[in-house]
């Protein structure tokens, strides 16, 4: 039906003028949000606040289109994941993650705008001490790497455009960092208000199309191998739980947290994770199916970018230029905040903590942020998943358990007792992966390892009153 090449021979002069219309339409909607920010003070436009929190101003409306667009850069991992293993994608990066948002609205949501902070850094420093606020903040700067993200947009425009990947991936990230530089966390904000409708009515548009010419879903079923059918994805249970463990990482992710932290309240928070969740499941069904679609029509195709390369092709001419806005909305409206916060970890929490901090601390991190991003993102080769896995098991092992046992019983655990756990846990994680890759002696996955030395350090704390 379809296939595989450079998608500019796809292309029109219509595509081209939807597509840019759309990205100014994107412009004009951040330079509106900092006009807004011209009713303010000087001193308020100016303050920390405003540049890393929009001055705690988030309404619902925002909070949901900044959520759900952040939440969703890595559609090419997404899709490519679904592609080869079929339905597996939906329980691994859907269902586990649904559990974990619910979670995050009726158990954390008051807990963490109790503190009155600005990252989990600083939340981390009021709990146990400055030496844990420290060691937060540089395993949150691994999290927040948006190697992911740089590797996706690379993808997309190799796609669109030919060339390198890394030449690719440079120009791409390049203006988002120029972008987010310009307006910080309000032109984050604003510019996903587009980029959230657009990407959710390109996924939509799909699966409508594919419906058209290929038939429905229950036929498109009796098409796809076997295994595409089967939840477990021909992986182990121990395999599939640390997807479930990973989800978990949400619990402690440095964008829920900024978006929780920047909303007008409480009840903005709690009730936005609930409507993005409700969002996120309709998303995820849109891109399952279109990748499944995409995996009947073109089934020699490359995973990274088979998606995208059938989508284009399915579409009339108008329809194209849409769908390429909206697949570029995904991954730009999270590049840029992973890129923003992953800044904010450095040059606030790790540098210059508080009151040292400069707004111009904050652009120096972000340009140096930047080239690490590209350059680390070549070492994983385009592989969107095995990032995820890598760098989502530090975060979610180590820093998981203790934060959540610090919310909820402060003054149990000491500095440097935190320090020494997730210490123990990281240097875990590391030499197994190591140890595994060179001899290969088991098929434990280093996740379980990392959260089992972090944990173990713990308990004997727990087992005493708090301070």
């Amino acid at each position: 039906m379809v296939s595989q090449s450079t998608l500019l021979q796809f292309l029109n002069l219509t595509d081209w003028i939807v597509f840019f219309g759309i990205l100014l339409l994107t412009l004009i909607c951040v330079i509106w949000g900092q006009r807004l920010k011209g009713r303010l003070s000087k001193s308020d436009q100016m303050s920390t606040v405003e540049l890393l929190l929009m001055g705690r101003r988030l309404t619902l409306p925002l909070f949901v289109a900044t959520l759900v667009a952040t939440w969703y850069g890595g559609i090419f991992g997404v899709t490519a994941l679904t592609f080869e293993k079929g339905i597996y994608n939906l329980l691994t990066q859907g269902i586990f993650w649904y559990g974990t948002y619910l979670l995050f609205a009726f158990f954390l949501v008051k807990k963490i705008r109790n503190y009155n902070v600005m990252t989990i850094p600083e939340m981390a420093e009021k709990i146990f001490g400055p030496k844990a606020g420290k060691l937060t903040a540089g395993l949150n700067f691994l999290n927040l790497l948006p190697l992911a993200y740089t590797i996706s947009l690379g993808l997309f425009l190799k796609s669109v455009f030919g060339g390198s990947l890394f030449l690719n991936t440079t120009i791409g990230v390049s203006l988002v960092a120029a972008w987010s530089w310009w307006g910080g966390f309000r032109a984050v904000v604003f510019s996903d208000i587009v980029q959230f409708f657009f990407m959710i009515l390109a996924v939509f548009l799909v699966v409508v199309f594919a419906w058209m010419q290929m038939g429905s879903p229950i036929e498109l079923m009796a098409q796809l191998p076997p295994s595409h059918l089967d939840w477990t994805g021909g992986e182990t249970l121990s395999t599939i739980l640390v997807w479930g463990f990973i989800a978990l990482s949400t619990l402690v992710d440095p964008n829920f947290y900024q978006r929780v932290l920047a909303a007008d309240s409480e009840k903005t928070a709690k009730r936005g994770i609930i409507f993005s969740t409700m969002i996120w499941f309709v998303f995820d069904c849109c891109t399952t199916l279109g990748a499944l679609y995409a995996r009947v029509a073109m089934p020699e195709a490359n995973p990274q970018d088979a998606y995208l390369q059938f989508s284009i092709q399915l579409v009339p001419h108008g329809v194209r230029g849409l769908i390429l806005a909206g697949i570029l909305a995904v991954i730009l409206s999270t590049l840029d905040s992973y890129l923003f916060n992953a800044a904010t970890s450095v040059s606030y929490d790790f540098f210059n903590f508080k009151e040292r901090f400069k707004v111009w601390h904050h652009h120096m991190a972000l340009a140096a942020v930047s080239v690490v991003s590209v350059l680390l993102g070549l070492h994983f080769e385009g592989n969107v998943v095995e990032v995820w896995k890598t760098l989502g098991s530090l975060s979610a092992a180590c820093l998981l358990f203790p934060i959540l046992i610090g919310q909820w019983r402060p003054g149990t655990i000491s500095d440097t007792r935190f320090c020494w756990a997730v210490s123990i846990g990281c240097l875990g994680i590391v030499s197994w992966r190591i140890l595994n890759k060179l001899y290969g002696f088991s098929e434990v996955d280093e996740f379980y390892v990392g959260l089992l030395l972090t944990t173990i350090p713990l308990i004997p704390t727990l087992l005493l009153k708090k301070a």
